[in-house]
C-alpha cells in the first residue's frame, strides 16, 4: 500500500495496542497522497482484538442529515435510526459502549469531513464522551491536512503523517520497480518527492525502464506540473481567481526564501487589491508569514501555473524588494525568475549579491546564476559555487547533483579539480569513502598547478578518505604524494618503506600492513577535511565545509587557492603545513615530532572566531590528547557554525565534543553531545557522520547498561559503516557491544567479540581505536578464565600509554598488568593504577578498577579492604549511571558479607539511567515520538522501556507514574 513502510506499521501496531487497551481517538490527517486511506486500511487489517467497522465517506453523493452516521450504522450491522436532534451524539456513544463491552471495538472513518454536519457533530460528540469514558472503543477518522479541521472535530486529539524517510523512500522505489532503478536515479525520486508516498510512485511511473535504470537522460523538472496536480487531485479546483493569484503569489515567494513560509505583508502587496481576505484554506497565516498547509499543494499550484503568471508573480514580488541583504538577494532571484534566456549582467548580478548571504539563499543564488550564464566555464564555475554552499547548508544530494552539472561542462583544470575537491568533500560524510579518497585524489592531481594550498586540501582530504576506511597504508602514502610541499624542518618524511624511529616496528609499506602500536591516535584524532573556496570558481564560492581532518584552508582568511608552483615548493598556509606534517608524524609514532605542528594548529584556531580553524584546533588538540583545548575548540566552532548558519559543520563540531568527553571519562556529557549531533547530521544527510554518533550513544550506554539501545545504536552504525566503508565507526560500535556484555557478567561472549579487534591480523579494528579497547579486552580473557589470550596486545597497549595522548591509558595499562599477574604479584599494580586515576577525570574507569581490586581482596579473604574498594566501585558507578556495573559491584559487597541493600532515592532508584530519563519524561507530558526524539532512540525503544518502568514500579498508568516522578522532585530526594 502506498506509504505503508515499516516505520509507519509500527506507528500503526504502537496505535493499535494502546487502542485495545485503552481505548482512544485520533484525526489522522497529512498532506494530499501521504497515505491516510492506506494508512487506515492496514489498522483496520491489523486489529485482531475485537470487531472493526469500517466505512468511507462518497464523495460523489449528496450527503442528507445524519447520512453519514447511518452508514457507519449499516456497516457495523446495526441499523439504529439516530433521532436528528442534539441526542445523536449520545445515541451513537451507547451504541459504541454496547459493541464494546465484550471485546475491544475499533471504528475506522475515511474522509470523514466529506460526512454532513450533523453526522460529524455526532460523530466528534461521540468520540470525545469515548475518550473521556475510557470505553474500549478506538475511533479513528481521517480528514485532509491541505485545510482546517471541521469545527465538529476540531478538539480531538490529531496523528498527523509525516513525509517518508529517506530510506523507507528508497525502500518504496525498489517494491515500486522491482529494484530495477538505478542509485542515481533512486536518489533524485526520494529528493523531488520530499517524502510523499503518492508523488514518488508517480514520478516512479512517468520514468521509461531506461530512465529507471539510469541508461537515458530524466525529464527535467522531474516533478511537473501535471504530476504534482494529479497527485494534489481537486484540492484546487473551484479555487476564485483573486484567490488563485494569492496562491501563486505565495507560492512563488516561497520558492525564493527556500524556507516554508514567507512575509505575509510581502505576499498581499504583490497579488494587489482583494488579497487581504479571508484567506484560501490552503494557507496559514502565523505571526505575520503565510505558510501552505501542504507542502505539495504549494509545489503544485507553482507548476501547475501557466509560464507567464508565474513571471507576472515575480515580478510583482521583485517589484515590493528594495534594500541590500537577504531582501536584495530575493529581489534579483524574482527578477531571475521574469527572464526566459541567458542573462549574464543579471547572473553576474545575483552571483556577487549572494555573497554576504547564508549558505541556503546564497545556494539558491548561484544556481539560479549558473542557469542565466552563457559562458560554459563560468557555469560550471557558478554550478561548483553553488554545490559548496548546498553542502554547507546540509544538503549532500543537491551537491552532488550541482557537480555532476559542473562536470558536464567544459572548463579549465583548476576549475574541474575543484568540482572533484568538494565531490570528494561531500562523499566524505555521506558516500562511500573509498570513492571520496579517489575524488580527492583526482583534484590533487587537476589543482596540482594552480595553486599548491588546493592541491595540499585534496590530499589532506583523500588522506582523511582512507583514515576512515582504516588504511594506514595508504594513508601516509598520500600524505608522501609529490603533488605536496616537502615536510616543515623536523617532520619526518613518511611515506612507503619509511620506518618511524623509536617507534619499535617499521612504518607500513603497502596497503594492509600495520601501524607501528605506538603510533596510532585515539578515535577522534583525526577529523575531517575543510574544502575552502573553489580554486577557480566564481567571487561567490567562498566559505568552508568542515568534515573529518580540517587540514585546508578555508577562504575566509587563509587564502583559497594561494600561491606555490608546480615543482613542490610550500604553500603559503601555514595551518595546512602544520596539520598535514603532524598527522604524517603521529602515524609514524613520532609524537614528539607531531606536538610542535599540531600545537601550533590548536593555537592558531584558538585564537580567531572563524568555525572551520576551529574545527582544524580541536583535532589536532584531540591528536595530542589535549581534552580540555579540544572541547574549548569544539564548543566555540559549534557555536560559529550556528551563528553563520553553517548546519553542515555543526554534527561534525558536535562530533569532536562528543569524542572529548568520552575520552574524559565524562560518558553522559558525551551522550548529550552525540544525542545532538545524530539530529542534526540527520538533518543535514550527513549518514556518515551519523554513524559516528551512533557508535558514541552505543559506548555511552555500554557504561549506563542499556542492552537495548546499545544494540539499537550499534546496528544504525554498523548498517551505514558496512556500506560506505568506514572502519572506525565499526570498531567503535563492535567495542561498545563488547563492553555491554562485559557489563552484564558476559566475560566470554565480550571476549570473543573483541578477539578479532585487538589482536593482529586481518581481522584487526581500526588503526586509531582497536587499542582504546584493549582493557576490556584484558578484563574479559582474565575472568574468562583465557588471561594468556590478552598477553601481547597489553605489550602493544603499553606502546601507546608511553605516548601520553590518552590520559586515562596509564592507570588502565596498570590494571590489566594486575589482572594477568600473579596471584600475589597484583595488589601493588592495583594500588598504582588507582594512584593514576586520581590525575583523571571521570568516576567510571577508576570504579572498575577499584571493583577488580575489591574482587581480588575477597578472593584472598580480606574482607574488610575488600569491602571498602566495592563500596567506593559502587559509589562510583552510581554516579557516573552504571546501573549493571553497580549491581556488580553491589553483588560483589554481599558476597564478601556487606549488609544486603543500601539507602537510596526511593522507587526512583531502581530504575536505569535511560530508563530514569524516559520516566521523567513522560511526567512532563512528553508522547512517546517526543521522547525518541529528544533521546534519538526509536519509539520502540521508548516502549520497550515503558513496559519495564511499569513493571519495575508497579504503576498501571502514566497518571500513576507522574506521581510517583513527582514525589520525590518536590521533597528534592532526586535519585
Amino acid at each position: 500500500m502506498t506509504g505503508q513502510t515499516t516505520s509507519r506499521r509500527q506507528a500503526v501496531h504502537r496505535l493499535l495496542d494502546g487502542l485495545g487497551t485503552d481505548g482512544g481517538v485520533r484525526v489522522v490527517t497529512g498532506e494530499p497522497g501521504c497515505g491516510r486511506t492506506a494508512f487506515l486500511e492496514h489498522a483496520a487489517g491489523s486489529f485482531r482484538s475485537g470487531p472493526v467497522w469500517h466505512v468511507r465517506a462518497d464523495p460523489g453523493r449528496a450527503a442528507p442529515p445524519l447520512s453519514g452516521l447511518h452508514a457507519l450504522l449499516r456497516a457495523a450491522g446495526r441499523p439504529v435510526r439516530v433521532a436528528g436532534d442534539r441526542t445523536a451524539g449520545e445515541e451513537l456513544f451507547d451504541v459504541l459502549r454496547a459493541a464494546a463491552g465484550a471485546s475491544p471495538l475499533l471504528v475506522c472513518v475515511d474522509d470523514a469531513h466529506l460526512w454532513d454536519a450533523a453526522s460529524r457533530a455526532a460523530l466528534g460528540h461521540a468520540a470525545a464522551r469515548v475518550r473521556a469514558a475510557g470505553v474500549r472503543a478506538g475511533l479513528l477518522l481521517t480528514v485532509p491536512g491541505h485545510r482546517p479541521v471541521d469545527r465538529e472535530l476540531a478538539a480531538l486529539p490529531v496523528l498527523r503523517l509525516g513525509p517518508l524517510a529517506p530510506g523507507d523512500a528508497a525502500r518504496v522505489v525498489d517494491d515500486a520497480t522491482g529494484g530495477a532503478v538505478d542509485p542515481g536515479v533512486r536518489e533524485e525520486l526520494v529528493t523531488a518527492a520530499e517524502g510523499n508516498p503518492a508523488l514518488l510512485l508517480a514520478l516512479v511511473h512517468r520514468l521509461s525502464p531506461a530512465q529507471l535504470a539510469g541508461r537515458r537522460a530524466l525529464p527535467r523538472p522531474l516533478a511537473d506540473g501535471e504530476t504534482l496536480t494529479g497527485v494534489a487531485g481537486g484540492c484546487l479546483t473551484g479555487v476564485p481567481p483573486d484567490r488563485a493569484g494569492l496562491l501563486l503569489t505565495a507560492a512563488a515567494a516561497v520558492r525564493a526564501t527556500g524556507e516554508p513560509d514567507a512575509d505575509a505583508d510581502l505576499v498581499r502587496r504583490a497579488a494587489g487589491a482583494g488579497a487581504a481576505h479571508p484567506l484560501p484554506e490552503a494557507l496559514v497565516l502565523a505571526e505575520g508569514r503565510l505558510r501552505f498547509r501542504s507542502a505539495l499543494l504549494g509545489r503544485a499550484v507553482y507548476a501547475g501555473a501557466p509560464p507567464e503568471r508565474r513571471r507576472a508573480a515575480h515580478r510583482a514580488l521583485a517589484a515590493c524588494l528594495t534594500g541590500t541583504g537577504a531582501g536584495g538577494v530575493l529581489a534579483l532571484l524574482h527578477r531571475s525568475w521574469t527572464v526566459t534566456g541567458p542573462a549574464p549582467a543579471l547572473a553576474a548580478e545575483l552571483a556577487a549579491a549572494a555573497v554576504p548571504a547564508p549558505p541556503d539563499l546564497r545556494c539558491r543564488a548561484l544556481t539560479r546564476a549558473a542557469e542565466l550564464t552563457a559562458d560554459e566555464a563560468e557555469r560550471a564555475h557558478r554550478c561548483t559555487a553553488a554545490a559548496e554552499q548546498a553542502l554547507l547548508a546540509g544538503r549532500p544530494p543537491e551537491a552532488l547533483r550541482l557537480l555532476d552539472a559542473a562536470r558536464s561542462r567544459p572548463a579549465p583544470a583548476p576549475a574541474r579539480g575543484g568540482a572533484e575537491l568538494l565531490r570528494g568533500a561531500v562523499l566524505l560524510v555521506d558516500g562511500p569513502v573509498d570513492d571520496a579518497r579517489e575524488s580527492f585524489l583526482l583534484a590533487a592531481g587537476l589543482l596540482a598547478g594552480a595553486g599548491h594550498e588546493a592541491a595540499d586540501t585534496a590530499v589532506l582530504g583523500a588522506a582523511d578518505a582512507a583514515w576512515a576506511a582504516g588504511d594506514p597504508a595508504s594513508c601516509l602514502h598520500v600524505l608522501a604524494t609529490p603533488t605536496a610541499h616537502p615536510p616543515a624542518a623536523g617532520a619526518p618524511a613518511g611515506g612507503p618503506g619509511t620506518r618511524s624511529v623509536g617507534a619499535g616496528a617499521p612504518a607500513p609499506a603497502g596497503p594492509g600492513a600495520e601501524v607501528p602500536a605506538g603510533g596510532v591516535p585515539v578515535a577522534g584524532g583525526a577529523g575531517r577535511v575543510v574544502v575552502g573556496g573553489v580554486p577557480g570558481g566564481a567571487a561567490a564560492g567562498r566559505g568552508v565545509f568542515g568534515g573529518g581532518t580540517p587540514g585546508a584552508g578555508s577562504a575566509g582568511g587563509e587564502g583559497a587557492g594561494a600561491g606555490g608552483d608546480a615543482d613542490g615548493a610550500a604553500p603559503r598556509s601555514g595551518p595546512l603545513r602544520d596539520h598535514r606534517d603532524g598527522m604524517r608524524a603521529v602515524l609514524l609514532g613520532r609524537f614528539d615530532r607531531a606536538a610542535g605542528p599540531l600545537r601550533r594548529v590548536v593555537e592558531r584556531g584558538l585564537s580567531g572566531d572563524g568555525p572551520e580553524p576551529l574545527l582544524r584546533s580541536a583535532s589536532a588538540a584531540l591528536m595530542l590528547g589535549d581534552l580540555t583545548a579540544a572541547r574549548c575548540a569544539g564548543a566555540r566552532a559549534l557555536a560559529a557554525a550556528r551563528t553563520l548558519g553553517c548546519a553542515a559543520l555543526e554534527p561534525r563540531a558536535l562530533e569532536y565534543l562528543a569524542y572529548a568527553e568520552l575520552r574524559a571519562g565524562r560518558h553522559q556529557l558525551a551522550r548529550t553531545h552525540a544525542e545532538e549531533g545524530l539530529r542534526t547530521a540527520s538533518r543535514t544527510g550527513q549518514r556518515n557522520t551519523a554513524a559516528h554518533h551512533h557508535a558514541v550513544l552505543a559506548l555511552a550506554a555500554s557504561i549506563e547498561g542499556e542492552r537495548e539501545i546499545v544494540a539499537e545504536h550499534v546496528a544504525a552504525a554498523l548498517r551505514t559503516a558496512r556500506r560506505h566503508g568506514l572502519a572506525q565507526a565499526a570498531t567503535l560500535a563492535q567495542w561498545a557491544a563488547a563492553r555491554a556484555d562485559l557489563g552484564a557478567g558476559r566475560p566470554r561472549e565480550a571476549a570473543d567479540r573483541l578477539g578479532p579487534l585487538v589482536r593482529p591480523g586481518a581481522r584487526r579494528g581500526h588503526f586509531a581505536v582497536w587499542m582504546l579497547a584493549v582493557p576490556c579486552f584484558v578484563e574479559a580473557t582474565a575472568l574468562a578464565g583465557r588471561p594468556e589470550d590478552a598477553a601481547a596486545v597489553v605489550e602493544d597497549f603499553a606502546l601507546w600509554a608511553a605516548c601520553g595522548a590518552d590520559p586515562q591509558a596509564p592507570a588502565q595499562l596498570l590494571r590489566c598488568r594486575a589482572l594477568l599477574a600473579a596471584p600475589d604479584a597484583a595488589g601493588p599494580l592495583y594500588l598504582r593504577a588507582l594512584e593514576r586515576h586520581e590525575e583523571t577525570a571521570g568516576d567510571f574507569e577508576r570504579a572498575r578498577t577499584e571493583l577488580l581490586y575489591g574482587k581480588w581482596l575477597r578472593r584472598r579473604r580480606r574482607l574488610r579492604e575488600a569491602r571498602n574498594r566495592l563500596g567506593e566501585a559502587l559509589m562510583g558507578f552510581e554516579r557516573c549511571g552504571a546501573h549493571l556495573w553497580a549491581q556488580q559491584a553491589a553483588a560483589e559487597s554481599r558476597a564478601g558479607g556487606a549488609a544486603p541493600g543500601r539507602p537510596g532515592a526511593g522507587e526512583l532508584s531502581r530504575l536505569t539511567p535511560q530508563q530514569l530519563r524516559i520516566a521523567r519524561r513522560v511526567a512532563e507530558g512528553a508522547t512517546n515520538r517526543e521522547v525518541a526524539l529528544s533521546l534519538s532512540v526509536s519509539t520502540r525503544t521508548v516502549d520497550y522501556h515503558l513496559r519495564n518502568i511499569f513493571a519495575t514500579l508497579g504503576v498501571r498508568s502514566r497518571v500513576e507514574l507522574v506521581r510517583l516522578v513527582e514525589q520525590p522532585e518536590k521533597t528534592g530526594a532526586r535519585p
